[in-house]
């Protein structure tokens, strides 16, 4: 598979992941309706689904998903929540991609 084809694949189910599980934090912590639990329910199972796409083994696909939702995760805080990553936190998160990338796409004999 290729890196931009997977990449997307881990870009998508990133954003399954954190926007199911936003919906529910929101329904639980801020009293949004029923609909906003169940559509994160939902949105989480399709996670859950998009990640079988990729090509690797479960344990490689789901140690790589961590690094790639670190950013992720900063990501939509930051442009969502408003809330604003430090330098450490960017660091952090790179560290964490850098490394997930050498457990996908190095090759292996």
């Amino acid at each position: 598979m290729g890196i931009i084809k997977s990449l997307g694949i881990f870009i998508l189910a990133g954003l399954c992941e954190i926007g199911g599980g936003y919906l529910v934090w929101l329904w639980l912590k801020s009293d949004k309706p029923l609909y906003y639990g169940i559509s994160g329910a939902i949105i989480l199972a399709l996670y859950g689904i998009v990640a079988t796409w990729q090509t690797a083994n479960f344990g490689r696909v789901y140690a790589t998903y961590g690094g790639i939702f670190i950013l992720m995760a900063l990501l939509w805080a930051w442009k969502v929540d408003g809330f604003k990553p430090d330098k450490w936190d960017v660091i952090g998160a790179l560290i964490a991609v850098i490394g997930a990338c050498i457990i996908i796409y190095m090759p292996r004999k």
